[in-house]
């Protein structure tokens, strides 16, 4: 039987990838229970969990997270056991099956990672990402700071604006656009 879980939290790091046979990449997550306590709202204790991802949901994973972002991870919980220093350790682990922004803290746009041919057939190839539309200073939401999360994350969404008629018109939104970061380690 497999122990399947959900848990949502902020990501406390860089994803990083390992580019083995199929691609592995990983990353840790923080999950802060909040309760009420009285008329103030109290954080619980942190739970840290590291989050393994295979495939293709690796490489979208190192092109769509960053250290901050607020996201939703399911997957199936395992227990890797090994020896450390004459002692025996147990680690938990979550191998994730899907993991996306949670929406109840921000925006996001979905853009499909287009496939080429080689992919389809088993093949290794290159995915390609459409850049999708180009953001500018003046097309960009407005950011406002999250309340909830840590202080670093950043919550955008879109502004209003005048219709020809005097109506208010709330604008699509658009992404954050990341620059790929390189993946390799100096030695």
């Amino acid at each position: 039987m497999e122990a399947y879980v959900q848990m949502t939290g902020f990501v406390g790091g860089d994803v990083e990838l390992r580019h083995d046979d199929p691609p592995v990449a990983s990353f840790r997550l923080a999950s802060t229970p909040r309760f009420r306590r009285g008329d103030t709202w109290a954080d619980g204790p942190t739970t840290w969990m590291s989050v393994t991802c295979f495939r293709a949901l690796a490489e979208n994973a190192v092109v769509s997270i960053r250290r901050g972002d607020p996201v939703v991870v399911v997957g199936r919980l395992r227990t890797s056991v090994y020896e450390k220093d004459g002692q025996v350790v147990e680690r938990l682990t979550l191998e994730a099956t899907s993991v996306g922004h949670d929406l109840n803290r921000g925006i996001a746009v979905f853009r499909r990672a287009d496939r080429t041919a080689g992919e389809d057939s088993g093949g290794t190839a290159e995915r390609v990402v459409d850049p999708g539309p180009e953001t500018t200073a003046e097309t960009a939401p407005k950011a406002r700071p999250e309340t909830a999360g840590p202080p670093a994350a950043q919550v955008t969404g879109p502004t209003k604006e005048s219709a020809p008629d005097g109506s208010s018109v709330v604008p699509p939104a658009t992404t954050r656009d990341r620059a790929p970061r390189s993946r390799s380690k100096a030695a």
